[in-house]
């Protein structure tokens, strides 16, 4: 393999590396500290719509993480800055909750369901069937369909719930219209996190604990890729796919001492 240039930014996925149900994984706050510490940028990067980078500052917080809200990029905010690029001043229906909805506020999109230029689907723990039928109306009407991301199921305490890649199954179904993900694993999350840090690919990580998103979509996006064993994927899981991390590591806290 090419030798690639020293790590300048990092990327880091969220839960899974730096929390695992709703607790800490030992040495996370000390290793956040440390890319604090160095200057070198760094943004956590989550596909969860639901909630605000402040939302989510706050939650870290209660976790023993000092983290500034702009360091934190959700798939809400992807979505709606790809929007913003693609037809700036536009108006969408949206499917989601405050993180996806004050996102696209903040980009100057209009929301409405009257003749919208997109139907957007994210993350919420109430799905409204009267919201999907609206938006499989709309999408039938000529609205464009985007999805924040495509996880067909998220955590709780109970047990799996229905996630946005389901419900955009379902719609996809009634409509016969695909829905355009901006979320991992689409390379257009990391594409977009480095932006806002003014990271390069070539000497940017990327710290996940999946292998079918975090490190498809940091390979797929040039990006050093770091699979850490705290969340879903194993050791022995990993030589199944077809595609490999730059590396394997126990925890964020085997990077402490290289930041």
């Amino acid at each position: 393999m090419t030798e690639r240039k020293a790590v300048e930014s990092w990327l880091t996925d969220m839960d899974g590396v730096l929390v695992h149900e709703g607790e800490p994984v030992p040495g996370a706050p000390e290793f956040v500290n440390r890319m604090k510490q160095s200057g070198k940028p760094f943004l956590i990067l989550t596909n969860n719509s639901i909630y605000t980078p402040r939302d989510l500052q706050a939650r870290l917080a209660r976790m023993g993480f000092d983290v500034p809200e702009q360091s934190i990029w959700t798939a809400a905010l992807a979505t709606a800055q790809f929007l913003a690029d693609q037809r700036p001043g536009g108006t969408a229906y949206v499917i989601g909750e405050a993180g996806l909805t004050t996102a696209m506020h903040a980009v100057g999109y209009v929301l409405t369901d009257y003749a919208p230029d997109y139907v957007v689907l994210g993350e919420t723990r109430t799905y409204s069937f009267e919201a999907i039928t609206k938006a499989v109306r709309l999408i039938n009407d000529g609205a464009r369909f985007i999805c924040t991301n495509p996880d067909p199921t998220g955590p709780s305490n109970e047990g799996a719930l229905p996630a946005a890649g389901s419900v955009a199954a379902m719609i996809s179904k009634a409509t016969g219209v695909d829905p355009y993900f901006v979320g991992k694993p689409n390379p257009m999350m990391m594409r977009s996190a480095l932006n806002v840090i003014g990271g390069h690919s070539e000497s940017t990580a990327m710290i996940g604990d999946r292998m079918d998103t975090d490190v498809l979509c940091g390979l797929e996006a040039g990006l050093e890729t770091i699979l850490v064993l705290t969340g879903i994927s194993t050791r022995a899981e990993s030589e199944r796919y077809p595609y490999r991390p730059s590396r394997i590591v126990d925890s964020v806290a085997d990077l402490i001492a290289e930041i």
